[in-house]
């Protein structure tokens, strides 16, 4: 048993979902998600016991291109991440009704089989072919299925085709100088070439300007807010969820081990983008009218923070990273779900719409609270945990990092209790707000669930992701 399994199920779960028709795709995809994240959970079995899980077989001779899957403790954990969320993610839209029902799952179990080869492809041009992949069923999901007008959707979305497509062919000629130098594109073999500063410093910048419009990082952000207004609220999630970690994930795996003396040399720089990040998305969040928009640039102000604990280069900053990537990608799903609760029953996204929700479903209002609190890492949430270990990470690098990134807190906790205060409390609202449904009701449960468990009991996800994060910390502190 290895980990190709997971693609398999994914794969044909796609194809299974679009030949069952409309009424049953839905339910189709439901069950080969759920499969995908159980037989993930035996994987991890597997792979605690210490059986080798990993997946390597010849694909093409002439260039030289394996199909190479590697199980580790860090990509298991994002295969993890994306194998568990795509399921809750599928269950969250069962309220809503999708014209061409059938593509739509079939293209979300799709992204998901990408996403989850990314995070597992140990052959650069393998791991390339999965990154595109990933972009075109979100490219369809937002185009097809989208909210507001369809001209703006189809500019907002087009554009961030273009600029993701466009970052990535950097990244694709990097990986092509680096085969003319190791004759391989396997991740064991690229890590062993011994590249000068200058061309480790053209590496890394090819690499940084993909992974940098994906996460996104500023000044490369410009898509986002617009991307995540316009696209259904499950694209919306799976982009904020899981898709934008893929970026994050790639460097740490990729960016910093095959260019260490540059990511040491301009560690400073890039530090202060990510923190830039934080600050500005804190900001424009404060300013913003609409409920997507407003976790859109909350959601940018925290990657700023997670990218920033990754170039420390230190085992608590990639730790801290990682935890918080995990964090993260539950906690935004919760919200943006929440988003869709309150407009299936208002149809409005206009924070100045809402108000006066509280004395009408306590319930709901507790939970949704729950998840901002999450949200602005409150002690016991699995935020806090990934959030605090970055912080100590900057603070181990420069004092005035950790405190410039600490705004996320105060900025963090002012915009989100500023936004629950106007769209949850106030006067009872002349529109009926109808309890949450069962469905509505699980689906927030299980997340809110997920973030206090790891919250006041992180150390499986620790265990798990540290003998990896300390191999890379290896090849990154290599003699070169």
């Amino acid at each position: 048993m290895n980990v190709s399994l997971i693609l398999i199920i994914l794969l044909i779960g796609a194809f299974a979902t679009f030949l069952a028709g409309d009424k049953l795709a839905s339910k189709v995809a439901l069950f080969f998600g759920l499969a995908a994240a159980g037989c993930s959970i035996v994987l991890l079995n597997h792979f605690n016991l210490g059986e080798n899980i990993s997946f390597i077989n010849q694909w093409i001779t002439q260039p030289n291109i394996s199909f190479a899957l590697k199980a580790d403790g860090l990509s298991m954990a994002m295969l993890l991440l994306t194998t568990v969320l795509t399921p809750i993610i599928i269950f969250s839209s069962f309220k809503n009704d999708y014209k061409n029902s059938k593509s739509f799952y079939a293209l979300i179990l799709f992204m998901s089989f990408a996403m989850a080869g990314t995070f597992l492809a140990s052959d650069g041009l393998l791991y390339y072919i999965f990154w595109e992949l990933s972009l075109i069923p979100i490219y369809f999901i937002a185009l097809i299925w989208g909210n507001g007008d369809a001209e703006e959707r189809k500019k907002a979305v087009v554009k961030f085709f273009i600029y993701t497509l466009a970052g990535s062919l950097f990244m694709l000629v990097a990986f092509v100088y680096l085969y003319q130098k190791a004759g391989s594109f396997l991740i064991e073999d690229l890590y062993k070439l011994n590249l000068s500063t200058t061309e480790q410093l053209w590496i890394f910048l090819a690499f940084f300007l993909a992974y940098a419009i994906k996460i996104p990082l500023i000044p490369f952000h410009t898509w986002q807010a617009n991307v995540y207004q316009k696209a259904p609220t499950v694209g919306t999630m799976l982009l904020s969820g899981i898709m934008l970690k893929m970026g994050l994930y790639s460097v740490i795996r990729w960016q910093l081990p095959l260019a260490p003396l540059a990511a040491k040399e301009y560690m400073y720089i890039f530090i202060g983008l990510g923190i830039a990040g934080v600050i500005y998305g804190s900001i424009v969040a404060l300013r913003q009218k609409d409920l997507k928009k407003l976790l859109a640039y909350s959601s940018l102000a925290h990657v700023g923070l997670i990218a920033a604990g990754t170039y420390t280069l230190t085992l608590d900053g990639l730790r801290g990273a990682v935890l918080q990537m995990i964090a993260h990608g539950f906690v935004v799903v919760g919200l943006f779900y929440v988003a869709e609760i309150i407009f299936r029953r208002y149809e409005t996204r206009a924070i100045a719409e809402m108000g006066g929700i509280r004395s009408q479903t306590p319930k709901f209002t507790s939970m949704f609270l729950i998840l901002v609190l999450a949200s602005v890492a409150l002690p016991s949430t699995f935020n806090f945990v990934g959030e605090f270990t970055v912080l100590y990470s900057l603070s181990q690098i420069n004092i005035w990092f950790a405190i410039l990134g600490g705004t996320t807190i105060i900025l963090g906790a002012y915009y989100m209790l500023k936004m629950f205060q106007h769209a949850m409390l106030g006067e009872t609202n002349t529109k009926i707000f109808a309890d949450v449904t069962f469905n509505e009701g699980a689906t927030l449960v299980i997340i809110i669930a997920v973030l206090f468990f790891f919250g006041m009991y992180p150390k499986p996800i620790i265990d798990l992701i540290t003998p990896s994060l300390q191999e890379i910390l290896t090849q990154i502190n290599r003699i070169n």
